[in-house]
């Protein structure tokens, strides 16, 4: 019973750390995303005198556009020339 003890114990610790770095890996990539997303606004807006298309730069603007990509920037694009 200690032998099982001893051995349990490890895989308890290393299964609770695995468990909870599975949020963090979650928050980072949102982080990458909003990131990437930011950027492809803000070039966007660099462009605009010649597209005619200013996108506003917030938290939601950013990370549609950066978790969908192109098709989020499309959408974004479509609702404000339809708005």
């Amino acid at each position: 019973m200690e032998k099982f003890l001893i051995l349990l114990i490890p895989l308890l610790i290393f299964g609770l750390i695995r468990f909870m770095l599975l949020p963090m890996k979650l928050v980072w990539k949102l982080v990458a995303n909003g990131v990437c997303g930011f950027l492809c606004l803000f070039l966007l807006n660099l462009i605009s005198g010649w597209t005619g298309l200013q996108f506003p730069v917030n938290l939601a603007t950013v990370l549609i556009a950066g978790v969908l990509g192109l098709p989020g920037i499309v959408v974004l694009a479509l609702i404000q020339l339809f708005l």
